[in-house]
Protein backbone atom coordinates (compact mmCIF):
# COMPACT_ATOMS: atom_id res chain seq x y z
CA UNK A 1 0.00 0.00 0.00
CA UNK A 2 1.20 3.55 -1.12
CA UNK A 3 1.67 6.13 1.48
CA UNK A 4 0.58 9.40 1.11
CA UNK A 5 3.28 12.26 2.13
CA UNK A 6 1.78 14.37 5.33
CA UNK A 7 0.52 17.47 4.48
CA UNK A 8 3.32 19.08 6.41
CA UNK A 9 6.04 19.73 3.58
CA UNK A 10 9.21 17.86 3.73
CA UNK A 11 11.13 21.02 4.23
CA UNK A 12 9.24 21.87 7.33
CA UNK A 13 9.85 17.79 8.59
CA UNK A 14 13.71 18.11 8.43
CA UNK A 15 13.99 21.78 9.87
CA UNK A 16 11.69 20.59 12.81
CA UNK A 17 12.74 17.37 13.32
CA UNK A 18 16.37 18.16 13.54
CA UNK A 19 16.11 21.06 15.92
CA UNK A 20 17.54 19.03 18.91
CA UNK A 21 20.21 17.60 16.64
CA UNK A 22 21.53 21.03 15.19
CA UNK A 23 21.57 22.76 18.49
CA UNK A 24 23.57 20.05 19.77
CA UNK A 25 25.77 20.16 16.86
CA UNK A 26 26.09 24.08 16.76
CA UNK A 27 26.78 24.42 20.09
CA UNK A 28 30.08 22.31 20.46
CA UNK A 29 33.06 24.05 21.91
CA UNK A 30 35.47 24.08 19.27
CA UNK A 31 32.74 26.47 17.10
CA UNK A 32 31.97 28.30 20.06
CA UNK A 33 35.81 28.98 20.80
CA UNK A 34 36.34 29.43 16.79
CA UNK A 35 33.36 32.43 16.73
CA UNK A 36 34.47 34.20 19.80
CA UNK A 37 37.96 34.33 17.90
CA UNK A 38 39.62 31.78 20.25
CA UNK A 39 40.85 29.49 17.69
CA UNK A 40 44.28 30.11 15.98
CA UNK A 41 45.22 29.66 12.76
CA UNK A 42 46.35 26.37 12.79
CA UNK A 43 42.79 25.28 14.42
CA UNK A 44 41.24 26.76 11.89
CA UNK A 45 43.10 24.97 9.39
CA UNK A 46 42.65 21.28 10.54
CA UNK A 47 38.80 22.29 10.45
CA UNK A 48 39.12 22.65 6.81
CA UNK A 49 41.04 19.99 5.89
CA UNK A 50 38.58 17.96 7.98
CA UNK A 51 36.04 19.42 5.76
CA UNK A 52 37.89 18.62 2.44
CA UNK A 53 37.02 14.73 2.26
CA UNK A 54 33.24 15.28 3.14
CA UNK A 55 32.57 17.99 0.29
CA UNK A 56 34.57 15.33 -2.07
CA UNK A 57 32.66 12.97 -1.21
CA UNK A 58 29.39 14.59 -1.41
CA UNK A 59 30.19 16.13 -4.92
CA UNK A 60 31.36 12.36 -6.10
CA UNK A 61 27.77 10.86 -5.35
CA UNK A 62 26.18 14.19 -6.56
CA UNK A 63 27.57 13.85 -9.72
CA UNK A 64 26.57 10.08 -9.77
CA UNK A 65 23.16 11.11 -8.96
CA UNK A 66 22.26 14.17 -10.97
CA UNK A 67 20.23 12.29 -13.41
CA UNK A 68 18.64 10.40 -10.45
CA UNK A 69 14.64 11.61 -10.04
CA UNK A 70 15.01 12.68 -6.23
CA UNK A 71 18.56 13.29 -5.64
CA UNK A 72 18.81 14.76 -9.39
CA UNK A 73 16.07 17.80 -8.43
CA UNK A 74 18.19 18.68 -5.23
CA UNK A 75 21.71 18.95 -7.05
CA UNK A 76 23.18 22.37 -8.30
CA UNK A 77 27.12 21.93 -9.08
CA UNK A 78 26.53 26.09 -8.96
CA UNK A 79 26.99 25.59 -5.00
CA UNK A 80 29.75 23.36 -4.97
CA UNK A 81 32.23 24.10 -2.19
CA UNK A 82 35.49 21.68 -2.97
CA UNK A 83 36.96 24.03 -4.89
CA UNK A 84 36.59 27.04 -2.68
CA UNK A 85 37.75 24.81 -0.08
CA UNK A 86 40.78 23.90 -1.88
CA UNK A 87 41.39 27.62 -2.21
CA UNK A 88 40.98 28.69 1.24
CA UNK A 89 43.48 25.64 2.40
CA UNK A 90 45.84 26.59 0.43
CA UNK A 91 45.72 30.98 2.14
CA UNK A 92 45.70 29.43 5.34
CA UNK A 93 47.99 26.65 4.78
CA UNK A 94 50.73 28.62 2.97
CA UNK A 95 53.86 26.99 2.67
CA UNK A 96 53.63 24.42 5.37
CA UNK A 97 51.31 22.71 3.21
CA UNK A 98 47.86 21.10 4.16
CA UNK A 99 47.98 18.87 7.20
CA UNK A 100 47.56 15.61 6.91
CA UNK A 101 44.48 14.52 8.87
CA UNK A 102 43.83 11.60 10.42
CA UNK A 103 40.00 11.06 11.88
CA UNK A 104 37.69 8.91 12.87
CA UNK A 105 35.21 11.12 12.62
CA UNK A 106 35.58 12.56 8.89
CA UNK A 107 36.06 8.79 7.89
CA UNK A 108 32.77 7.59 9.74
CA UNK A 109 31.19 10.68 7.79
CA UNK A 110 32.14 9.82 4.56
CA UNK A 111 31.39 6.47 4.06
CA UNK A 112 27.98 7.40 5.49
CA UNK A 113 27.89 9.70 2.30
CA UNK A 114 28.90 7.21 0.04
CA UNK A 115 26.30 4.55 1.48
CA UNK A 116 23.84 6.96 0.24
CA UNK A 117 24.55 7.08 -3.19
CA UNK A 118 21.68 3.84 -3.20
CA UNK A 119 19.80 5.65 -1.41
CA UNK A 120 18.91 8.97 -3.27
CA UNK A 121 16.58 10.50 -0.41
CA UNK A 122 19.03 9.86 2.09
CA UNK A 123 21.44 11.85 -0.03
CA UNK A 124 19.09 14.52 -0.11
CA UNK A 125 19.63 14.59 3.72
CA UNK A 126 22.88 14.65 3.20
CA UNK A 127 22.81 17.94 0.85
CA UNK A 128 20.49 20.09 2.54
CA UNK A 129 21.99 19.47 6.00
CA UNK A 130 25.41 20.83 4.56
CA UNK A 131 24.63 23.25 1.41
CA UNK A 132 21.47 24.73 3.41
CA UNK A 133 23.50 25.45 6.35
CA UNK A 134 26.67 27.10 4.13
CA UNK A 135 23.61 29.28 2.67
CA UNK A 136 22.07 30.57 6.18
CA UNK A 137 24.89 30.24 9.45
CA UNK A 138 27.59 30.36 7.45
CA UNK A 139 27.49 33.70 5.60
CA UNK A 140 27.61 35.18 9.13
CA UNK A 141 30.52 32.95 9.97
CA UNK A 142 32.57 34.10 6.86
CA UNK A 143 32.03 38.05 8.14
CA UNK A 144 32.74 36.97 12.03
CA UNK A 145 36.36 35.10 10.85
CA UNK A 146 37.10 37.86 8.39
CA UNK A 147 36.72 40.07 11.57
CA UNK A 148 38.58 37.83 14.06
CA UNK A 149 41.49 37.39 11.71
CA UNK A 150 41.59 40.51 10.14
CA UNK A 151 41.50 38.91 6.56
CA UNK A 152 42.59 40.59 3.38
CA UNK A 153 39.37 41.67 1.58
CA UNK A 154 37.75 37.99 0.10
CA UNK A 155 40.82 36.30 1.24
CA UNK A 156 40.58 33.03 3.35
CA UNK A 157 36.79 32.64 3.28
CA UNK A 158 36.02 31.59 -0.29
CA UNK A 159 34.13 28.72 1.13
CA UNK A 160 31.35 31.19 2.80
CA UNK A 161 31.01 32.96 -0.93
CA UNK A 162 28.63 31.59 -3.20
CA UNK A 163 29.26 34.21 -6.43
CA UNK A 164 26.87 32.25 -8.08
CA UNK A 165 23.65 32.90 -5.49
CA UNK A 166 23.93 36.68 -5.00
CA UNK A 167 20.31 36.66 -3.34
CA UNK A 168 20.58 33.48 -0.81
CA UNK A 169 17.37 34.29 0.57
CA UNK A 170 15.47 33.73 -2.76
CA UNK A 171 17.46 30.82 -3.53
CA UNK A 172 17.15 28.84 -0.08
CA UNK A 173 13.47 29.41 -0.98
CA UNK A 174 13.07 27.74 -4.12
CA UNK A 175 15.64 24.93 -2.42
CA UNK A 176 12.53 24.11 -0.09
CA UNK A 177 10.22 24.40 -2.44
CA UNK A 178 12.05 21.74 -4.58
CA UNK A 179 12.41 19.70 -1.28
CA UNK A 180 8.69 20.24 -0.60
CA UNK A 181 7.93 18.58 -4.28
CA UNK A 182 9.69 15.60 -4.06
CA UNK A 183 7.49 12.37 -4.85
CA UNK A 184 8.21 11.02 -1.13
CA UNK A 185 6.20 8.73 0.51
CA UNK A 186 5.51 9.69 4.32
CA UNK A 187 7.90 6.30 4.84
CA UNK A 188 10.44 8.10 2.96
CA UNK A 189 10.08 11.80 3.93
CA UNK A 190 10.58 10.24 7.72
CA UNK A 191 13.79 8.13 6.71
CA UNK A 192 15.17 11.91 5.90
CA UNK A 193 14.10 13.09 8.53
CA UNK A 194 15.90 10.61 10.49
CA UNK A 195 19.24 10.78 8.47
CA UNK A 196 19.44 14.48 8.80
CA UNK A 197 19.21 13.87 12.58
CA UNK A 198 22.14 11.50 11.99
CA UNK A 199 23.93 13.76 9.70
CA UNK A 200 24.18 16.62 12.34
CA UNK A 201 25.58 13.78 14.48
CA UNK A 202 28.15 13.16 12.21
CA UNK A 203 29.09 16.66 12.35
CA UNK A 204 28.94 16.95 16.23
CA UNK A 205 31.46 13.91 15.87
CA UNK A 206 33.55 15.91 13.96
CA UNK A 207 33.49 18.78 16.45
CA UNK A 208 33.85 16.71 19.69
CA UNK A 209 36.95 15.43 17.46
CA UNK A 210 38.24 19.43 17.11
CA UNK A 211 37.51 20.45 20.62
CA UNK A 212 39.79 17.61 22.21
CA UNK A 213 42.57 19.72 20.55
CA UNK A 214 41.35 23.37 21.76
CA UNK A 215 44.37 23.63 23.92
CA UNK A 216 46.68 23.33 21.12
CA UNK A 217 44.66 25.50 18.83
CA UNK A 218 44.34 28.49 21.75
CA UNK A 219 44.83 31.97 20.30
Amino acid sequence: MTVLPTELGLSVLMRDGSQAEHKDAEGSNFMSSLLDGQVNEAGYTEYLAMLRPIYAALESVAARLADDPIAGTMIDPAINRLDAIDQDLAFWAGDAGVPEIRSKAVDTYVARIEASAADPALFVAHHYTRYLGDLSGGQAIGRILARAFDLPEGQGIAFYRFDAVPKPKPYKDQYRARLDSLPLTSEDQQRVVEEVKVVFGLNGALFTELSAHLPRFAR
